[in-house]
């Protein structure tokens, strides 16, 4: 075993990390963090009407829903102003993140992404004529879209900004004014290009840029990660990079966000457009590893946690999971994870890369049967296990007790490794 763990440290660490550390794939994951505020507000939004308006609604509770009608209305102008312009924040702090990765006026970079986004946005609709914007054009559906054009033409711009193909202005000119005069010319160039490829498609494909890359790339895409064996491969993956010491949620943000997320989000545009939560389009999204999976944290540490206060004989693991305890409730799994430690541990090394796909496996089935609804709610990262499942699918209470299952099988498993390492004194592990 521990040949093993001395021959992937080896040879898996240093591509992992060079993956973790990799400019663009930095801006995306900075990107997607940093829409989280609107991303949140919009998951409440959701939430709260849940419990005013949807489930009032299911139990015939005609007056209380028609009295709530003020809250609905607010949730629905929060859920417009957030969840339905995700592209459009997401795009701005892609650009931003990278053009300030390589020291090049960030806004600038923000701005010009947004504008080569709009650019190849469809600009008529069937019932409104020329000169309209549709709401479906900025939403989760449009993330893929954005992420490839923000990512192109802000290469464009650092590209001309780095080889000095701008507008120069004397010293005396304030710093604001010379920022944006320099952009000008990369910004233009940048824009353009985007707005030949509108052009080009809307003429000779007979469709916008952004239709295109939904039909063709995103949807095939996601369609594709939502089966049993795409989700398990990322869940190991994840286990693996934990294991050596990488952050393997952020490490794989990217793939996470750009699939799962925006399989929520869509998720979430349908439910709020009336689809019932049996007929949602996507199985599996982002927030049903938090919900059934990574409780406590990836490898479903807040287990390990309590299999430890229960099982474990050796005095240092239980002070490691006595203070590791308070904060694996809200799913900070790091003191336990770098603590006990797991990282590099050859003990247990098994159960962290086994009990996660386990766990997977079960609630993707219960979903794919329909026992469950799939999570279609971005609920915060730090709501504890079980109450997460609960909220994340509108207030399931099915939905509930399979993650509680979840929980008590991850117990059960994990206990038989902390049993093996009670047998192991600190000294010869």
């Amino acid at each position: 075993m521990n040949g093993l763990v001395n021959w992937m440290e080896r040879n898996f660490v240093p591509i992992a990390a060079k993956i973790g550390s990799q400019r663009h794939l930095v801006a995306v994951r900075d990107a997607f963090i940093s829409i989280m505020p609107i991303t949140m507000a919009g998951a409440i939004a959701s939430l709260i009407n849940v419990f005013v308006r949807d489930l009032p609604n299911m139990w015939k509770m005609t007056d209380f829903v028609t009295a709530m009608a003020p809250v609905i209305g607010v949730n629905g102008n929060v859920w417009w102003g957030t969840t339905v312009i995700l592209a459009i924040a997401f795009v701005i702090a892609l650009g931003y993140n990278l053009s300030k990765s390589y020291d090049v006026n960030p806004l600038g970079g923000g701005l010009v992404a947004l504008s080569a986004f709009l650019v190849t946005t469809r600009q008529s609709q069937v019932d409104a004529g020329w000169g309209y914007f549709h709401w479906g054009e900025f939403g989760a559906s449009a993330l893929f879209s954005a992420l490839f054009i923000g990512l192109v033409a802000t290469m464009i711009y650092v590209f001309l900004m780095k080889k000095n193909i701008i507008i120069k202005m004397p010293d005396v000119v304030p710093p604001a004014v010379s920022k944006a005069f320099a952009a000008i010319i990369p910004g233009t160039i940048a824009i353009y290009i985007f707005g030949i490829v509108a052009y080009l498609f809307s003429t000779f494909v007979g469709m916008a840029f952004n239709d295109w890359v939904f039909k063709v790339i995103q949807g095939p895409f996601i369609n594709l990660v939502q089966g049993l064996p795409a989700v398990l491969i990322l869940t190991f993956v994840v286990q693996l990079f934990w294991f050596f010491g990488l952050h393997g949620t952020n490490v794989l943000a990217p793939v996470l966000d750009g699939a799962w997320l925006t399989a929520l989000l869509e998720n979430n545009t349908a439910y709020m457009a009336g689809t019932a939560v049996d007929k949602l389009p996507y199985l599996w999204t982002r927030g049903s590893f938090d919900a059934f999976a990574w409780m406590g944290g990836a490898g479903c540490t807040i287990a390990l946690v309590i299999a430890l206060l229960i099982f474990s004989k050796r005095e240092d693991e239980k002070a490691v999971a006595k203070v590791s305890a308070p904060m694996g409730i809200f799913n900070i799994n790091e003191p336990v994870a770098f603590g006990l430690p797991i990282v590099l541990n050859a003990v247990y090394l098994i159960p962290w890369l086994i009990i996660t796909p386990i766990l997977v496996t079960i609630a993707y089935l219960f979903t794919q049967f329909g026992i469950i609804p799939p999570v279609f709610i971005q609920v915060p990262w730090i709501v504890p296990p079980v109450f997460y499942a609960f909220l994340a699918t509108g207030g399931n209470i099915v939905a509930a007790g399979v993650a509680l299952l979840n929980l008590v099988i991850a117990i059960f498993l994990w206990s038989i490794f902390v049993k093996v390492a009670n047998t192991i004194k600190p000294s010869q592990e």
